[in-house]
């Protein structure tokens, strides 16, 4: 009975320890606030989008956040410029067509926090992509509140917490 509560007590204390060492990495995935409709492809914000690009400044402005990322559209960019400039971070494009940029992002970045601006089919593709299963579907075209906080000790393997903003 003794050596049975001694190798528990030792493995238990092993899981632990590596748990405690496995490198936690969170992703702050956002849409775009409320776009212009101003007849082009490239809009910039409202004046309520950018009052949540305020509010997303306000939300995270004490934060640890090691990096933003925006797609290279103004109304991604324009919705993390408020919060880059506050936390004196530059807004790093990235291609939202597949997944490599994600990889690239967890060696640059790995157990830091990254938040990423996107669009209405990009956020749930990469919250999913970081997952590893397809638990969410495009936003509806009106959604511009959700926030996706997906935290990962690799790419699949992760959970994820909706916020609303």
């Amino acid at each position: 009975m003794k050596r049975l509560l001694f190798f528990a007590i030792i493995v238990l204390t092993c899981s632990q320890s590596s748990f405690a060492q496995e490198k936690l990495t969170t992703f702050v995935l956002i849409r775009h606030a409320e776009k212009a409709d101003d007849g082009t492809r490239n809009p910039g914000l409202t004046a309520e989008g950018e009052a949540r690009a305020e509010r997303l400044k306000e939300l995270f402005k004490n934060a640890d956040i090691a990096a933003i990322y925006s797609t290279p559209y103004k109304r991604t960019q324009s919705t993390v410029a408020p919060l880059a400039k506050s936390v004196s971070l530059e807004v790093k494009e990235y291609n939202p067509r597949g997944t490599g940029f994600i990889n690239e992002i967890m060696k640059d970045h790995a157990g830091g926090t990254i938040i990423v601006s996107g669009h209405s089919n990009t956020t749930p593709f990469v919250a999913n992509a970081l997952l590893g299963n397809q638990q969410f579907a495009q936003l509806d075209e009106s959604e511009y509140n959700k926030i996706f906080v997906v935290t990962i000790s690799e790419v699949g393997k992760g959970t994820v917490t909706m916020l609303n903003y």
